[in-house]
C-alpha cells in the first residue's frame, strides 16, 4: 500500500517537474520574445525620432519652397509690369524649337555671348544717350494726353456745332416770323399812306436769308425798281418800312420830326390816319408845319413868336375819339411844384406840335 502511494507520489513529482520544466522553457521563450519586442520597440522609437526629424526638415523645405514661390510670383509680376512684351510673348514660353526653348541651348556659350554683349553695351553706353528711353516715354505720354484732349475737344466741338444748329434753326424761325409780320405791316401801312398802291418784301435770292428786296405796285402793276418812283413815293416807302419795323415791337412813345416835309397835303393826312389805325397802343409826338397833320391831333401845342419870344400854347382838338383806350399822364408844363396835387391831362395817341 505504501509502495503504491510512493509510486504515485513519484509519478506526480515527475509530472510536476516535467510541467515545471515546460513552463520554464515557455518562460524563457517568452522572455526572449519580450527582449526581441523591446529591441524592436527601441528600434521603432529610433525610427520614429528619425522620421520626425525628417518631417521637420521636409516642413522647413516646404515652407522655404512656398516663400520662394511667393517671391518668384512677385518677381514675375514686377517683370510683367516693367516689361510689357512679356504679356504678349508669354504664350510662346516653354514651347520646343521656339525663341524661349532654352533646353537645347549651350549655357556656357550663352554666358560667353552675354559677357561679350555686356562689354559691347559698356562701350556703347558712352556713345548713346541713356535718357532717350525716358524722353521717349515722356513724349509718348504727352502724345497720349494730347490724343485724349483732342478727342475731348472734338466731342465739345460736335456739341457746340449741334447747339449752333439749334440756334440757327431758332434764328431762321424768328427771322421767318419777323419777315412775315413786317411784310404784312409794311404792305398795310403803305396802302394806308398811298391808297391803291401795294408793297411787299421779297427774297433777294433763293432764300430770305440772302436778303430782302422792296417791291411796289401801282394799279396792280409791280415796278421793277424803286428808281421808277417819285421822290415823295420813295419817302412813303421808306417811312412805311421804318414804321413796320417799329410796329414789330411797339414802343410806348415815338417822336417824329417833320416827316411830312416832302409830302403833299393828302399824304400828310394819310400819315395821321395811319398812326391812329396801326399804333393804337402808342403815343406820338409829331413836329409838323402842315394843316393835314394838325387835323389828326388830339392835343395841339402851338409855338408862336410874340414880341421876339417863343410862346407855347396848348389846345385840345375835337377829334379825341379814343381817349378812353389811351393811358393818362401829367401835363408837365402845368405841373404845380409847391403842392402835392398834380393836374392830370388825357394824352391822345398823337400829339402834334
Amino acid at each position: 500500500m505504501r509502495l503504491k502511494k510512493k509510486e504515485d507520489l513519484e509519478n506526480e513529482y515527475n509530472n510536476l517537474k516535467s510541467s515545471l520544466e515546460t513552463k520554464k522553457s515557455a518562460q524563457m521563450m517568452t522572455d526572449s520574445n519580450i527582449a526581441q519586442l523591446i529591441a524592436q520597440r527601441d528600434s521603432n522609437l529610433k525610427n520614429i525620432s528619425d522620421h520626425q526629424v525628417n518631417i521637420k526638415k521636409l516642413e522647413h523645405q516646404i515652407a522655404s519652397y512656398h516663400a520662394s514661390k511667393d517671391q518668384a510670383k512677385k518677381h514675375v509680376n514686377h517683370l510683367r509690369k516693367q516689361h510689357a512684351w512679356i504679356e504678349h510673348e508669354q504664350q510662346f514660353f516653354g514651347k520646343s524649337d521656339g525663341d524661349y526653348d532654352f533646353e537645347p541651348k549651350n549655357v556656357k556659350k550663352i554666358l560667353e555671348r552675354l559677357g561679350q554683349a555686356e562689354e559691347g553695351q559698356e562701350k556703347l553706353s558712352k556713345l548713346i544717350n541713356k535718357k532717350a528711353v525716358t524722353m521717349f516715354e515722356k513724349a509718348q505720354k504727352e502724345y497720349e494726353d494730347l490724343i485724349k484732349k483732342k478727342n475731348q475737344i472734338e466731342a465739345d466741338k460736335a456739341q457746340i456745332e449741334n447747339f449752333i444748329k439749334e440756334l440757327d434753326k431758332k434764328k431762321n424761325e424768328a427771322l421767318q416770323k419777323t419777315w412775315g409780320k413786317v411784310d404784312k405791316d409794311f404792305g398795310s401801312i403803305f396802302s394806308t399812306l398811298l391808297p391803291g398802291a401795294k408793297a411787299k418784301l421779297v427774297p433777294a435770292g433763293k432764300s430770305f436769308l440772302e436778303g430782302l428786296c422792296v417791291k411796289v405796285a401801282f394799279g396792280g402793276i409791280w415796278k421793277e425798281s424803286l428808281s421808277e418812283l417819285s421822290g415823295g413815293q420813295r419817302s412813303l416807302v421808306s417811312l412805311s418800312l421804318v414804321l413796320s419795323l417799329l410796329l414789330f415791337k411797339p414802343a410806348p412813345m415815338y417822336i417824329l420830326d417833320e416827316i411830312d416835309s416832302a409830302l403833299d397835303l393828302s399824304h400828310t393826312q394819310n400819315i395821321g390816319e395811319m398812326i391812329k389805325t396801326h399804333f393804337t397802343q402808342s403815343q406820338f409826338i409829331v413836329i409838323s408845319l402842315k394843316e393835314g397833320m394838325f387835323n389828326n391831333a388830339n392835343v395841339l401845342f402851338t409855338v408862336k413868336n410874340l414880341n421876339g419870344a417863343s410862346v407855347v400854347s396848348r389846345s385840345e382838338t375835337k377829334q379825341r375819339t379814343r381817349t378812353s383806350s389811351v393811358p393818362q399822364r401829367n401835363d408837365l408844363k402845368k405841373r404845380k411844384r409847391n403842392t402835392n396835387e398834380e393836374e392830370e391831362q388825357s394824352i391822345p395817341e398823337a400829339d402834334n406840335e
